[in-house]
């Protein structure tokens, strides 16, 4: 049991959110462009995945991380601070050249929710940053069903069930707590849910 909850805490590592929230778009959207498609994926791709590696192996070799977790209040403000970094360049370099209104305010909200973690941490509250792309993650696909009119409610429905695993797992490992895990949701969640006023 404990393997397969440390293997669900990896493949939904809130690394892997924000090109999960790409491709749930471009799988969805009925209208987008192979150009659209290869003018985001690739370098949001690049910017928050592939980047955010180097730079744990880089504050992994300075002692400035243990694992890819980051279990304490001082270990997560580095890589929120990399993330809120590289959130505003991908909304100022990446979208507007290709401008896709979904895909901006998705990545608005993560990094709202983003900051909104990090003055946590300075209040000194550890929030799961797990349950903040998961709640992020399924607010998004709930506005894609409603501006696109599509039934995607078995996605929805699966998203549902991997927040709650998540969940599950991060509390079986002891990495959080049941408020920090349900502040994490909620503030991915509001953050998509206030921003539906501006593209739905």
């Amino acid at each position: 049991m404990t393997r397969f909850l440390k293997v669900i805490s990896y493949i939904f590592h809130p690394l892997f959110i924000p090109i999960g929230g790409t491709l749930a778009y471009f799988a969805i959207a009925p209208y987008s462009s192979l150009a659209q498609q290869s003018g985001n994926i690739l370098p949001i791709f690049i910017l928050t995945v592939i980047i955010p590696i180097i730079f744990f192996l880089i504050l992994k070799n300075l002692k400035l991380v243990t694992s890819v977790f980051a279990p304490t209040i001082q270990e997560r403000k580095y890589p929120l601070l990399i993330s809120i970094a590289l959130y505003l360049m991908i909304l100022y370099k990446v979208i507007p050249q290709n401008y896709i209104s979904e895909l901006y305010f998705f990545f608005v909200g993560l990094l709202t929710a983003s900051v909104s973690l990090f003055v946590l941490l300075l209040l000194k509250f550890k929030t799961s940053i797990h349950l903040l792309g998961m709640g992020s993650l399924l607010l998004f696909l709930v506005g894609l069903s409603i501006h696109f009119e599509v039934n995607i409610t078995i996605a929805i429905g699966m998203a549902t069930l991997l927040s709650g695993l998540v969940a599950t797992s991060r509390l079986y490992l002891k990495a959080h707590t049941i408020p920090e895990l349900v502040i994490g949701f909620i503030v991915g969640a509001c953050s998509q849910l206030f921003l539906f006023k501006f593209w739905l």
